[in-house]
């Protein structure tokens, strides 16, 4: 504090520094995702005339059938959410876990009724160790669910930043299974017959998401959702 840190998202000195590592303003700056939004994977829907519709979906969602059930982020990955974000994921400032997962509290609220257990999505150990920890499951813990590490990645992929669509899906394609099983943890029995909550930073694609859903599916999870700090509008 008496060094005058700056704000981790726009590099403003921190008026607040005891607050938190992002200044009020940027915070204040997110632009969150309001309805209308498609019932599935919570992408915006262009007009209200859309979301007219008993379930209103957008036209991906409606071409071909998606693992996750339901879908919800805070705001769009850009802007301030996307600098805090950026500073939670690859600048260490795990602090933001709290603030964030309060916010996606507040916008999934639909999403997390009913749910049972928070799954964050997992990080290769490769990966993992070079972060120094989880992102995704730093935000199921702070979230009003049971966070339960259910999943593992079964190869090191390279990352989905930058890849087309196409890639992404074949990039992550079988790349998740079941966590391994231990004397007092069963992750099959965690998931088995509830609503899981799948929890992840940012969703581009979904193709993360959706190779997670399934793995879920596998293991005998009634249903699948995902929530997410931010999500990449879909070009139209």
């Amino acid at each position: 504090m008496l060094l005058a840190p700056r704000c981790a998202a726009c590099d403003a000195p921190l008026d607040a520094p005891s607050g938190g590592p992002v200044c009020a303003a940027c915070w204040g700056g997110i632009r969150s995702i309001t309805p209308p939004v498609c019932d599935g994977c919570g992408e915006p829907l262009p007009s209200p005339r859309t979301a007219g519709a008993p379930v209103a979906r957008c036209p991906r969602c409606r071409r071909a059938p998606r693992a996750i059930a339901r879908g919800r982020a805070i705001g769009a990955y850009e802007g301030a959410l996307r600098a805090i974000v950026h500073a939670f994921k690859y600048d260490g400032r795990r602090s933001l876990a709290a603030p964030l997962a309060r916010l996606m509290a507040a916008h999934g609220a639909d999403v997390i009724a009913g749910a049972e257990v928070a799954v964050p999505v997992p990080l290769h150990p490769r990966r993992r160790r070079a972060r120094g920890y989880n992102q995704a499951a730093d935000l199921a813990a702070r979230l009003p669910l049971p966070s339960v590490e259910a999943l593992r990645r079964t190869r090191h992929t390279p990352s989905q930043t930058g890849l087309p669509a196409a890639r992404r899906h074949r990039n992550v394609r079988g790349a998740f299974a079941p966590a391994r099983r231990w004397p007092l943890f069963d992750p099959a029995a965690r998931v088995r017959g509830r609503v899981v909550l799948l929890v992840d930073d940012v969703a581009t694609t979904g193709a993360t998401l959706e190779a997670c859903a399934r793995a879920l599916a596998a293991m005998g999870a009634r249903e699948v959702r995902a929530l997410t700090v931010a999500r990449v509008p879909a070009r139209r």
